[in-house]
């Protein structure tokens, strides 16, 4: 039964349209999902093997094809990206896998435009690439801190657009995902680090100013849904109060890529029966 739980495509129910509110979203939900987190827990598992099956078959054939999967993550503290990465992606092959994680620009690429150090980490040809944190810190950060004027955060939506048709254009599918956690979850969460010794270490002190500036961050995805948002490389919305939910929605977002390449083993580059029989006589 737990192949009918999906009642609803993530693919339709999650993403973003015209006239989406991100304020109309419930981050508790499970939406299009009908299980509670053991019945998530269970599909995660028995989706898994047919994501590394996918996955292998996209990195065996990437000297025949130009495809490749870019999984764009972004998300307030504590939402759950590590997480995602962890349980998901962390269950394919890591030799097809490219992970990124943009902190604060260094000197060098401040010398550059914002795109330039992102350009250098996009996924090769049979790669599942994936950003935690991405070129977007530069449309919400970049925005409520002032790091740039009002004029410069225009251009860079009109940049970041033409940057990505650009490479969906190449073969690279693009999934861009905001794992989206309510104000309380996230006190929680927090919380739950103060409290605990063995989480210390990943609670910084300035998660609580950024906190502060939450109706903030909100007002800024919400535009950033509102202009960057395009067929070629859409923005999904995942409910992540129930981690178990998040993990299985990227899983799916992630498996539906896959299908839609539809990679096909290599054809062998000898002759099959020729090898036989010479690693026969050995």
């Amino acid at each position: 039964m737990s192949k009918h739980r999906w009642k609803h495509e993530p693919t339709e129910i999650l993403l973003v349209r015209d006239g989406f509110a991100l304020a109309g979203v419930d981050a508790g939900g499970t939406p299009g999902f009908h299980g509670d987190q053991g019945h998530g827990e269970k599909e995660l598992a028995r989706q898994m093997s047919q994501l590394g099956d996918l996955q292998e078959r996209l990195y065996a054939g990437r000297n025949e094809r130009g495809d490749a999967v870019l999984l764009v993550l972004q998300a307030m503290d504590t939402a759950g990206k590590g997480g995602v990465v962890r349980h998901v992606v962390g269950g394919v092959d890591p030799q097809g896998v490219a992970l990124a994680a943009f902190k604060q620009p260094t000197a060098e690429e401040l010398e550059h435009d914002f795109l330039w150090r992102v350009e250098k980490r996009l996924p090769e040809a049979g790669f599942i690439g994936v950003f935690d944190r991405s070129h977007y810190e530069d449309v919400l950060i970049g925005k409520i801190h002032e790091l740039a004027d009002e004029a410069e955060i225009e251009r860079r939506y009109e940049a970041i657009v033409e940057f990505e048709r650009r490479i969906a254009a190449s073969g690279t599918r693009i999934i861009k995902v905001m794992l989206h956690i309510s104000k309380d979850e996230q006190k929680a969460r927090l919380t739950e680090r103060l409290d605990r010794a063995d989480k210390h270490w990943k609670y910084n002190p300035s998660d609580v100013d950024e906190r502060m500036r939450w109706d903030e961050y909100m007002a800024a995805y919400q535009t950033v849904f509102e202009r960057t948002s395009t067929p070629e490389a859409p923005w999904y919305v995942v409910p992540a109060n129930h981690k178990w939910y998040a993990r299985l929605a990227v899983q799916r977002l992630l498996l539906d890529a896959l299908k839609e390449i539809d990679p096909q083993w290599p054809a062998a580059e000898f002759d099959v029966d020729v090898e036989k029989k010479r690693l026969a006589a050995t």
